[in-house]
């Protein structure tokens, strides 16, 4: 007879995920999650195994919800380029606002342990491309609404304004994030829009 859970999977998972989004992934012991989910260290490997694979399930959880939430606010029928510009912005006030210097867990994930761990890694890319995708498809729209510039390629422009978002989520761990990141975003649209 198989023994019954003895905490909430989804629950532990995003208890989990607060913990390593606050301290990474090497500064995170077993003896902390287990302090901070409440359950024992053996229903914590039954249930997810190695520290690294409960990580890596934290990683893809977040990422599929981050993920969600960027592919409906790009996809909403309207102007691409307010799309992009409401999606800028709403970075920016994520990053100032309540997560503030927390920051995003992907970016976090690439910093501290990419390239050597390709599992993360496979993540993480599969998180970007996802960003990188939606962009294109938004600025493709903006373009067929010649929002754009004739000669505009959304392909490469998506790709530029992915690097520009992760790294308005790196510069918003600094101390002058506010005016940076605000003078980012406004030559990110004024590129964008006057190619």
């Amino acid at each position: 007879m198989s023994r019954v859970k003895e905490f909430d999977v989804d629950e532990a998972c995003d208890a989990a995920l607060a913990l390593f989004r606050r301290h990474g992934y090497e500064a995170t012991s077993v003896s902390d999650l287990v302090t901070h989910l409440g359950v024992a260290k053996a229903s914590l490997y039954a249930t997810f195994g190695t520290k690294h694979a409960f990580y890596v399930t934290a990683l893809k959880r977040y990422a599929e919800q981050t993920d969600a939430r960027v592919l409906a606010s790009l996809s909403r029928p309207g102007s691409g380029v307010a799309a992009v510009r409401g999606l800028l912005e709403s970075y920016v006030a994520d990053i100032l606002g309540e997560a503030g210097p927390i920051g995003c867990f992907v970016v976090n994930a690439a910093v501290e342990l990419l390239p050597r761990d390709p599992e993360v890694a496979r993540v993480v890319e599969r998180s970007w491309d996802t960003l990188e995708v939606a962009l294109t498809m938004a600025l493709e729209r903006a373009k067929a609404q010649d929002e754009l510039p004739g000669g505009s390629d959304p392909a490469t422009l998506a790709r530029f304004l992915l690097t520009v978002l992760q790294g308005l989520r790196v510069l918003g761990k600094g101390t002058d994030a506010a005016s940076r990141l605000k003078a980012a975003v406004s030559q990110a649209m004024r590129l964008l829009i006057q190619e």
